[in-house]
């Protein structure tokens, strides 16, 4: 379970430029729910997956995750327990390492490990039955340099990379939105399998919107730094793209006009 309470979050606090990230930010989510995440800029949605992440830390508030209070633990402490896919395929992956390296340092987030010791005979055969599930014949690959990866295939690799250890929180954060729409809706259909699979507690982060109402269990939408609206899945399922731009529309004061949010 993850407990948000009261989480608050300024930037150049004191100053002409002050922006409040986060407002008294408080919601639970139950062990594995799945819950897309929308909002404008600015909405605080990548301010709350830094905090979560623990790249950031609130002014005030409390994280918890699994029962114990996490909001003063550093970033690289929380490794074992938070996992997190960037939009960029790039960021989620050493190109310098082999994929079976790669996938060793993943196995052994938290702990101390040499690649010696991690890229053993014993576990390649974890390694290509994990990377078969891809269907990207990467599985045959082991010794490939990840940097000679296209895009797509190194996003596949980050998200089961982020998944291996079957971490308390997966972060999504918009992990599809540099993809072309074939491989946007593959790394979709792998996203779903490998939460129902390992019954992950995940906040996915989407521009749009139609992947928000086709994923998930659960859909929160943020503005100014809360959470304003929140549809469990019955709820969700009656709602179209066309209702959430009209929302954004009454929450801005104006009807939007950026039609590509409906792709």
């Amino acid at each position: 379970m993850i407990t948000v309470d009261r989480l608050t979050k300024s930037f150049f606090p004191g100053t002409v430029n002050e922006r409040v990230a986060l407002r008294d930010l408080s919601f639970t989510l139950a062990d594995g729910d799945f819950v897309t995440v929308i909002g404008s800029n600015g909405a605080g949605k990548s301010t709350l997956l830094n905090i979560i992440s623990g790249r950031m830390r609130p002014d005030s508030g409390t994280l918890t995750i699994d029962g114990r209070n996490v909001t003063g633990m550093a970033e690289h402490r929380r490794a074992g327990i938070v996992s997190r896919v960037f939009q960029d395929p790039m960021a989620g992956t050493a190109p310098h390492l082999t994929i079976e390296e790669n996938l060793a340092v993943a196995l052994d987030r938290g702990r101390t490990r040499t690649l010696r010791q991690a890229v053993s005979g014993k576990r390649r055969a974890l390694f290509r039955e994990e990377l078969a599930r891809l269907e990207l014949g990467l599985e045959n690959r082991l010794t490939l340099k990840v940097g000679l990866l296209s895009g797509g295939q190194r996003q596949a690799l980050s998200l089961l990379m982020a998944t291996f250890v079957a971490p308390k929180v997966l972060l999504l954060d918009e992990h599809t939105a540099a993809l072309d729409p074939e491989r946007a809706a593959l790394i979709m259909r792998l996203t779903d399998e490998g939460v129902e699979r390992r019954h992950l507690t995940t906040l996915m982060v989407t521009h749009n919107m139609s992947q928000a109402l086709a994923h998930g269990n659960r859909l929160m939408m943020m503005h100014d730094g809360r959470v304003v609206l929140d549809l469990d899945a019955d709820e969700k399922a009656r709602r179209t793209p066309e209702d959430l731009m009209a929302e954004f529309g009454r929450l801005r004061g104006a009807e939007l006009s950026d039609r590509s949010l409906l792709e």
